[in-house]
């Protein structure tokens, strides 16, 4: 990904507006774009979803193989989660192998996911030592204007929820419903003019500093926490950050959970 030169004439309009509480795209400090989650949009895959928060687009398909289980786990399949964006995606993309910024996001969704314990992993083995099941994350972003680690979050999780095991082609047994025992949700933060907003555009996140990322499980149980760039935050923004981190992951659990 291309590191673009912050215009110093917007960082000066975002600490302006921030000063005023308000943001380039006229929500308020912890306010939302608008989202739209649709499952089951991709036909060759054994779950999908399609997530689209603002002008920011992205895709989530799932599919599976099968593996031999790891020698020190011999009970238990796996999950492997991966994240591509494109140049279509946005200007500041480069086309050729994963860049640092696309293998974080793989890395950070995942994370969320795999220590969440969504996916029981003893239940995807066949024949213990011999056969387990490999589920398949992939994350495609269609359009970036901000914030893809919370949509590609949300089209993962969707993605897996609506998921069916391919047995019957692969000749051991029956299909069934991928078992997904949790939500996982996650919140990202952006630090922009002195202070934390959630949901950034790409314009805030252009002009802004630090970021954080925290996944909330059902119960609130903090499931991963991911800081990025350079910056600190102090206690009082933190904990401002989780009350809102837990509310906001509530509703958009309340929205996943409905599909």
């Amino acid at each position: 990904m291309a590191i673009p030169i912050v215009p110093k004439l917007l960082r000066a309009h975002l600490n302006n507006l921030a000063e005023n509480d308000a943001r380039i795209d006229g929500r308020s400090q912890w306010e939302g774009r608008n989202l739209e989650i649709e499952h089951s949009v991709l036909p060759r895959a054994e779950g999908s979803a399609r997530v689209r928060m603002g002008d920011t687009i992205v895709l989530a398909g799932v599919k599976f193989q099968i593996m031999q289980p790891y020698p020190d786990r011999p009970n238990q399949g796996g999950l492997m989660c991966s994240a591509d964006v494109r140049p279509i995606a946005g200007r500041n993309w480069e086309a050729g192998p994963p860049s640092p910024e696309a293998i974080e996001l793989g890395r950070v969704v995942d994370r969320g996911i795999r220590e969440s314990g969504c996916i029981d992993v003893d239940s995807l083995c066949i024949i213990p030592g011999e056969k387990a099941w490999q589920v398949i994350l992939d994350l495609f972003a269609v359009s970036d204007d901000g914030n893809l680690f919370d949509a590609f979050a949300l089209a993962g999780i969707a993605a897996l929820r609506n998921a069916t095991v391919p047995a019957e082609r692969f000749e051991v047994g029956e299909d069934y419903a991928l078992p997904v025992s949790k939500t996982p949700i996650m919140c990202s933060y952006h630090k922009v003019g002195g202070r934390f907003v959630y949901d950034a555009c790409s314009r805030e996140e252009l002009g802004g500093d630090e970021r954080i990322h925290i996944t909330l499980g059902d119960d609130d149980n903090v499931h991963s926490l991911q800081k990025g760039l350079k910056g600190i935050f102090s206690t009082v923004e933190f904990e401002e950050i989780m009350t809102n981190a837990q509310e906001r992951t509530k509703e958009l659990r309340k929205i996943v959970d409905s599909m």
